[in-house]
């Protein structure tokens, strides 16, 4: 019996797959892992929570952005796509990058039955890592 090799990715491996990819991966720590498109009710969820967020915080120095941008987490070495993040209006992104955040100061994951552990948990962990995260 042959056992197959998975490749371990860099990050700069995986940024280079995925600016130029059609679907949506997270990053794990070498692993690339493609993510599923949402049902219609988590859909739903997130984007009324965001709207919720983004009305309430309006004319206060805060940003709030929805499922489709990357955030870094280096002391995991993760890059993901949260449901819903809020930031200050002082942005900043992952050096020598436009495209994915670093300091998110909220951050709320719509769970399903297929992720639900994942996210309570290590992701939530991860979460914890990032200085800006209250």
């Amino acid at each position: 019996m042959q056992i197959k090799q998975q490749k371990n990715y860099t990050p700069t491996e995986y940024l280079n797959i995925e600016t130029n990819s059609q679907e949506r991966h997270e990053y794990i720590n070498g692993e690339i892992i493609h993510i599923t498109g949402g049902t219609p009710n988590h859909n739903q969820i997130a984007l009324n929570f965001s709207a919720s967020l983004n009305f309430s915080l309006k004319r206060q120095p805060y940003r709030v952005f929805v499922a489709d941008q990357r955030l870094w987490i280096p002391k995991k070495r993760i890059y993901t796509y949260p449901d819903v993040m809020v930031t200050p209006g002082n942005l900043q992104l992952q050096q020598g990058r436009k495209d994915t955040i670093t300091n998110p100061i909220i951050i709320a994951e719509v769970l399903s039955n297929s992720t639900r552990n994942y996210d309570k948990d290590e992701k939530f962990a991860a979460y914890r890592t990032i200085p800006t995260f209250q």
